[in-house]
């Protein structure tokens, strides 16, 4: 379903139609990248609609043809980086606390993830109650290869995937597909594109009260009854490489396999950060025993603080978004370099800066 941009309104559109709190973003431009101001935006628009009596469902949407979310707006956080500046503190606070508000909204929250979903735009909607992807969805989380790692709650879905598709999720930063996305447990519905309008209108016509259950029997209707993709099938393969807890296992591993998928997944790694990933594994590593996904958000603000600091972040930012080159000068250069005194101010409480929750 194309859904049209309308520059008039702004970044963000929230109205609602019938039933239904719709929540736009309309920055197709930027594949929908989202600011500090949609963000608060949208949180504006979540208070509006848990108190409207009269709206029974919220639906998130991204304006054109190309995806939901590319991510946050990632040329501002590299510019006060850059500067000293204090936009990563600001952002990423506002942004996880409405990750953690999403998971827990009271009224059915429905997630249009058709076409690219990246980084913020999973944080935006893998954490709602319904979750429509379709053959279209292309859903990452390719931070390690920014120098930074899957936040948004990233490291609290990751570890909840079956084996080790989500460690390889997270440090490969591979795109899952529609049925991949399912089985992961990042979404909950395949639905064909052609089908996503005549849907979209079925939510705007649900009564308020309308339960949830019957929400997923509505959006079930319309599905395909897909539960798994590509990567999926390669559990068998992927489980005994990324089962370790050191990331040089992990390359040893794939080296002493040498298949060519195992050549080519080192190949992926070999493009990232490789403070990044060591600091991706350990978090999903302490993520396998959270109680929560706050518990999960806390410690990705402490060591987001820490990315926003680092050389590596300007520098995966300035080879991917600014110079476009593609060779990033990671430091260090080696998985094998990165010691654990380099990787402890990612894990340190930051006092009277924690993340906390109303």
């Amino acid at each position: 379903m194309s859904v049209p941009a309308e520059d008039s309104d702004g970044d963000l559109i929230v109205r609602r139609e019938g039933g239904a709190g719709v929540i736009r973003l309309n920055r197709p431009k930027t594949i929908n990248a989202m600011t500090f101001e949609m963000s608060l935006g949208i949180d504006a628009a979540l208070d509006r609609f848990e108190s409207d009596p009269d709206i029974a469902v919220v639906l998130l949407e991204g304006a054109g043809e190309r995806g939901l979310c590319a991510g946050g707006d990632i040329r501002g956080l590299y510019e006060s980086s850059r500067v000293g500046g204090d936009l990563g503190k600001v952002f990423w606070r506002q942004e996880y606390v409405m990750n953690a508000r999403i998971a827990k909204y009271p009224k059915p929250y429905v997630a249009f993830m058709d076409g690219l979903v990246m980084g913020g735009g999973v944080g935006l909607s893998a954490h709602g109650r319904h979750r429509v992807v379709t053959e279209r969805t292309k859903l990452a989380m390719p931070e390690v290869g920014l120098g930074f790692f899957p936040d948004v709650g990233g490291t609290y879905l990751l570890p909840r995937v079956p084996g080790e598709i989500g460690t390889y999720f997270g440090l490969t930063g591979q795109t899952m597909n529609g049925p991949d996305a399912i089985y992961a447990g990042f979404a909950d519905a395949v639905v064909p594109p052609g089908l996503l309008a005549a849907l979209r209108e079925a939510l705007t016509k649900v009564r308020p009260g309308t339960p949830s259950t019957e929400i997923d029997r509505l959006i079930a209707g319309f599905a395909t009854g897909e539960k798994a993709g590509p990567v999926a099938a390669l559990r068998g393969q992927i489980d005994p490489w990324f089962a370790h807890d050191r990331m040089q296992d992990i390359v040893d591993s794939l080296k002493r396999d040498g298949s060519d998928l195992a050549q080519s997944t080192l190949k992926v790694l070999g493009e990232k950060s490789p403070r990044g990933m060591v600091v991706t594994l350990k978090l999903l590593r302490l993520a396998r025993n959270a109680s929560s996904l706050e518990e999960c958000l806390v410690r990705e603000y402490r060591a987001a603080l820490e990315v926003f600091r680092s050389d590596d972040f300007r520098e995966g930012v300035r080879a991917a978004v600014i110079d476009k080159d593609r060779n990033p000068k990671w430091s260090p250069a080696a998985i094998e370099d990165v010691t654990p005194e380099m990787v402890a101010p990612y894990f340190a409480e930051i006092g009277a800066d924690e993340l906390k929750f109303s």
